[in-house]
């Protein structure tokens, strides 16, 4: 596999994941009961993005000194590019969440801890699911012709299914653990589980976590092909990846209060998918550059936000 990712980049990077992680469980108390404000989820979205986008300057300065500009322009471009996809897409996923948390009636001072283990399960399935890419990437050409198709045919989906909202009280998933695990009715503190004259029992808590788990995974299985399609240089998939993770808990509380004002967001993200698709398509017979792709992502995303605030507007005039 080519990749610009060399054994020091890869270290600084997990280095780097490291680091914030320790802070987030010892400093920040992410394994504690707290209810995260609007204040303390902005703050730390800012510090996210702000840690991505020096990342993104600090690789382009070492492959800028190292290999060349031309180089470390395309690589930092593709970085933020995917960064921007995968954020992008990940604002699905906090619906979900809402949503599952809503079902659950899972108290808003233990949904951090829920994401928590959410955020870390993501970041060692996305590790195998990125490397595996990549892989099949390599010795099967053709299979990039397999993710456009998805990819587009997903993105159709989701502009049609829009407005739809999952069933989650008749869904089998959950049906299906509810007959083969005793679970207990209300929560017993931060535990998964407990025990009960004698019997393990799960707690509503670990049933949520289960399903962020999985509504993780579905939402890798788009975004993932996704940033395939920006780059194939698994350094750059991963890590623009795993910055936008790190962020995610951030942004779930920061929208948590306002989501209900982004109603028209899902179309644009069906609309991304939908063109990156396209791309990964026509990616022999035409390289649609980083540059423009983001630009078309950005204008999309920005549209989507404002059409849905316009909407608001006008509902609320009427």
């Amino acid at each position: 596999m080519e990749t610009v990712g060399n054994l020091g980049l890869w270290v600084g990077f997990s280095a780097i994941v490291a680091i914030m992680l320790a802070i987030d469980l010892l400093v920040v108390g992410g394994g504690k009961e707290h209810r995260v404000s609007f204040k303390e989820a902005s703050i730390w979205s800012l510090i996210w993005i702000s840690l991505s986008l020096a990342f993104a300057g600090g690789l382009w300065w070492h492959l800028d000194s190292n290999v060349g500009r031309e180089i470390a322009n395309t690589k930092a471009l593709e970085f933020i590019t995917g960064y921007l996809i995968e954020k992008a897409l990940a604002v699905d996923n906090v619906f979900i969440w809402m949503m599952l948390f809503s079902f659950f009636a899972i108290p808003a001072e233990l949904q951090k801890r829920v994401l928590l283990y959410g955020v870390l399960g993501a970041i060692l399935m996305r590790t195998v699911m990125i490397f595996a890419g990549a892989w099949l990437i390599t010795q099967f050409h053709w299979i990039l012709y397999v993710f456009g198709t998805f990819l587009l045919v997903t993105g159709v989906k989701m502009y049609w299914f829009a407005d739809e909202k999952p069933d989650l009280e008749n869904n089998r998933l959950i049906r299906w653990i509810r007959r083969h695990m005793n679970i207990t009715t209300e929560f017993h503190g931060q535990q998964f589980f407990v025990i009960k004259n004698g019997l393990r029992y799960a707690t509503p808590l670990f049933l949520a976590l289960v399903l962020v788990e999985i509504s993780d995974l579905i939402f890798a299985v788009d975004s993932i092909p996704a940033i395939f399609a920006i780059t194939t240089d698994p350094f750059i998939v991963l890590t623009s990846n795993i910055f936008a993770i790190l962020g995610l808990r951030a942004m779930y509380f920061l929208l948590a209060g306002v989501a209900d004002r982004f109603s028209l967001l899902k179309y644009g993200l069906a609309i991304v998918l939908m063109f990156i698709g396209v791309k990964m398509l026509l990616i022999d017979l035409y390289k649609i550059p980083v540059g423009f792709s983001l630009a078309v992502i950005a204008v999309i995303i920005g549209a989507s936000v404002w059409a849905s605030l316009h909407k608001e507007a006008r509902e609320k005039q009427a």
